[in-house]
């Protein structure tokens, strides 16, 4: 039977990371892979330890072992789709409860990176519907649920400002529309004043009576 292990990626809020070891009881060949890969993890090349876990899946296609720790290099290469897929394969093919666990757990912390709220929310419920006592997975359940809430009211709260900013539009448009009309009709006006100002000095000098020299 294959170790169990503790939860392998816990990066909201700490940052433990712990890889499964390989079963003694399992093939040499498939043992030696994943050594390969856990070191080349640990000294950070997530990279090059890719290959080596999937060495492993190929040598044993049931290693729950090999399989969290490929989805853990993937998650941290910064390919979190492929990580999710990584976690979903996990959770499918295990038999082992402790894997399942730690496979639900860790694809909600990739969804939560990944900004898929309700998602992770849905995967950290099936970790504690599968193991009560996982606090990591309580926290991390219940910092989602207040996130997506506060997006949700963020969401509400835009809503009136546009509609607001809506009706101030049409209104702002009116007193411009207004403004334009008052002006015209100003400009109007001055010209009448100007033309009667003209007729009237054109009359004064009609009636004006010649000079008698």
């Amino acid at each position: 039977m294959e170790s169990s292990v503790t939860n392998p990626i816990n990066i909201l809020w700490l940052m433990p990371l712990f890889l499964a070891l390989p079963a003694v009881v399992k093939a040499q060949d498939e043992n030696a892979a994943i050594r390969e890969g856990n070191k080349l993890y640990h000294e950070r090349q997530f990279d090059k330890a890719l290959p080596a876990y999937q060495k492993a899946i190929e040598q044993n296609p049931q290693s729950s072992t090999a399989r969290l720790n490929l989805a853990n290099a993937r998650y941290r290469t910064g390919n979190l789709p492929d990580a999710e897929k990584s976690f979903d394969e996990l959770i499918e093919k295990t038999n082992d409860r402790n894997y399942k666990v730690k496979g639900y757990y860790n694809k909600g912390v990739t969804l939560t990176k990944q900004k898929k709220l309700q998602e992770s929310i849905d995967a950290y419920k099936q970790t504690l519907k599968l193991d009560p006592t996982d606090e990591d997975a309580r926290f991390n359940l219940q910092k989602a649920l207040t996130e997506l809430k506060r997006q949700n009211q963020g969401k509400q709260q835009k809503q009136p400002q546009q509609k607001q900013q809506q009706k101030k539009q049409p209104q702002q448009n009116k007193l411009d529309k207004r403004k334009i009309e008052q002006y015209l009709k100003s400009l109007e006006q001055k010209e009448q004043e100007v033309q009667r100002k003209i007729q009237q000095n054109r009359s004064r000098s009609v009636t004006q009576p010649e000079k008698d020299w």
